[in-house]
């Protein structure tokens, strides 16, 4: 079956908002102009990205580039709701005027994933109050984002409290599967030490936005070996894009689930390297050709909304 999907990439290639030593001299409008040059016809939001909506679109018109999604850091597990919705909502005004129909973003209310700490031995743990604060919370958002015309899609990410699958368990099975939706991540699962083909099998039906990096096992032992951070893994190359011979993710097995699920939206490369060794527009063009092969084996369409 014919799906209408999209091919989007992150600026995390370019610039990395957490880690902003790397990528600090490339600007805004080679990140975008190289990701257009790639193929591309989406992204998502970087912090050199300029903050006027009509600015911004000007610039990515300019180049065939729409904004797929945005990622928002929850802090429900340690914040007054109230105070991250009103954040919410600014964000969702923002991409109202794009034209966005995600909202992304994981929640990072105690997460250790900015901190240099190692990332697989202090793991966030939430209590029974924190879990009813962030679940409670999601559903909230995600219903005013419904109201908007956009879907909230979860983001498990490594170093906060919802990173393996009993986690992502917990939080969908207490959200309203019409608030709530996921950002599925297949390197993000496989660095939790997760099998990331049986997560898309049993999440594809809340997936609402899908993100495609893939991990270097070398990397990733000598992370677990090394004691090693979150950001420091990411400087080492613990993530690489799809199409990457050093990766280990079977890729052709997640694009059949997609395929079997006819799933449709954005595909988002979003492998954060650093791009003093992993050239950006390399690394996008072997991404885009690897992910249009697979798309191409299985009949499937990328078309415009």
């Amino acid at each position: 079956m014919a799906l209408n999907i999209q091919l989007g990439i992150a600026p995390i290639g370019w610039t990395n908002d957490d880690v902003p030593s790397l990528g600090g001299e490339i600007p805004f409008e080679q990140c975008v102009s190289e990701m257009a040059l790639a193929g591309f016809t989406g992204c998502e939001v970087g912090n050199k990205y300029p903050k006027d909506p009509a600015v911004l679109k000007k610039a990515l018109d300019l180049r065939g580039l729409r904004v797929a999604n945005q990622w928002f850091s929850y802090t429900l597990s340690t914040d007054p709701f109230e105070r991250v919705r009103e954040e919410f909502e600014k964000q969702l005004d923002f991409l109202t005027a794009m034209g966005t129909k995600v909202v992304g973003g994981g929640e990072c209310g105690n997460g250790v994933q900015c901190l240099e700490v190692p990332v697989l031995d202090r793991k966030v743990v939430f209590t029974e109050d924190q879990w009813k604060k962030v679940t409670y919370g999601l559903n909230e958002l995600g219903k005013i984002a419904r109201d908007r015309g956009i879907k909230l899609a979860f983001h498990h990410h490594m170093g906060t409290g919802i990173q393996s699958m009993e986690e992502v368990d917990r939080m969908l099975d207490s959200t309203d599967p019409e608030n709530v939706f996921l950002n599925y991540d297949c390197g993000h699962f496989t660095f939790a030490g997760e099998d990331p083909v049986m997560a898309l099998k049993k999440y594809i039906g809340r997936t609402a936005h899908v993100h495609l990096k893939d991990v270097r096992p070398a990397v990733l032992e000598s992370v677990k070996a090394d004691k090693k951070s979150f950001l420091d893994a990411v400087v080492a190359g613990v993530f690489t894009v799809p199409g990457d011979p050093d990766g280990c993710i079977d890729f052709p097995a997640l694009f059949d689930i997609l395929d079997q699920n006819d799933y449709s939206g954005w595909i988002l490369v979003e492998a954060e390297q650093d791009p003093a060794i992993a050239n950006p527009l390399e690394y996008a063009i072997i991404a885009r050709k690897y992910i249009q092969q697979r798309l191409d084996a299985l009949s499937l369409v990328k078309s415009p909304e």
